[in-house]
């Protein structure tokens, strides 16, 4: 009998996760934000629900979406970047009283690397982040909230930015002067590597653990935005000379290659 998989959050990422844990024999379910959302989803043949999580609780037909879970995949986007005030930590409390209720036993929680803080240098799974920021404060209260609940096993992994289809951003720099930090190093993942790691962590039972997921290669980002622009045909950025004594995040993992024997597919040059 198949495994079923319930991922909260069927957007740039989700959606195409799901089809491919359907093409490996999982039977997949997701949740989208709305009804309309939701219906869009069914007409596709996709067993979408819709649930919505706020500062208030949990609306919808969350415990149906939840009910028969083997794991759960929360891509759930934080929304802190826009600095709207959010509380993202208690939108994801409200949503873990939910997962403790329907009993699910395994959760996978896709977090960000923006719980290290620049000042922290070259960073892996084995280095406690401390952020600085208020969005990775709360990313990391989120992470340690999932990672000690002892009604089910957690794993979580912290993707990098993320590019692949429409998302190329490389589009977004082209042309702009004088950009900050030409030297840093860039922690990007492509979708595809997203993807094929989050099926390696369930193909191998993979809880219990912390994966830093970005792409091993880490050139500047002067270098490489310069090489990404060029190719699309478009303007390259240029960037401001860089200031002594400068400390910038490089991320790695150790429990990629460790615990997935994972190879990424996209190299970045």
């Amino acid at each position: 009998m198949s495994k079923t998989i319930a991922i909260a959050g069927l957007g740039w990422l989700g959606s195409p996760l799901a089809q491919h844990l359907q093409f490996l024999g999982y039977r997949v379910k997701g949740s989208v934000t709305t009804l309309e959302k939701a219906t869009s989803f069914q007409k596709k043949g996709v067993d979408a629900y819709a649930v919505e999580i706020s500062e208030e609780g949990v609306s919808g037909s969350v415990q149906a979406f939840l009910s028969e879970t083997d794991c759960l995949i929360i891509m759930i986007p934080p929304g802190l970047r826009r600095n709207t005030g959010a509380d993202f930590v208690l939108k994801m409390a409200h949503f873990l009283t939910e997962i403790e209720k329907a009993s699910v036993p395994k959760v996978i929680l896709v977090s960000s690397t923006s719980v290290y803080d620049d000042a922290q240098g070259d960073v892996n799974e084995k280095i406690l982040p401390k952020p600085s920021t208020q969005a990775g404060k709360q990313l990391l209260q989120v992470e340690q909230l999932f990672f000690t609940s002892d009604k089910f096993k957690t794993s979580i992994v912290r993707f990098g930015g993320l590019f692949g289809g429409s998302r190329q951003p490389a589009r977004y720099l082209a042309g702009r002067e004088n950009l900050n930090d030409g030297n840093a190093p860039v922690n990007l993942i492509h979708r595809d590597d997203c993807i094929a790691i989050l099926s390696e962590v369930l193909k191998k039972d993979a809880f219990g653990h912390l994966f830093n997921a970005v792409t091993p290669q880490h050139p500047s980002k002067e270098d490489y935005y310069t090489k990404q622009t060029k190719a699309l045909g478009l303007t390259p950025p240029t960037f401001a000379a860089p200031i002594d004594g400068e400390v910038f995040k490089k991320v790695d993992s150790v429990t990629i290659p460790e615990i997935l024997n994972y190879r990424f597919k996209y190299r970045l040059s």
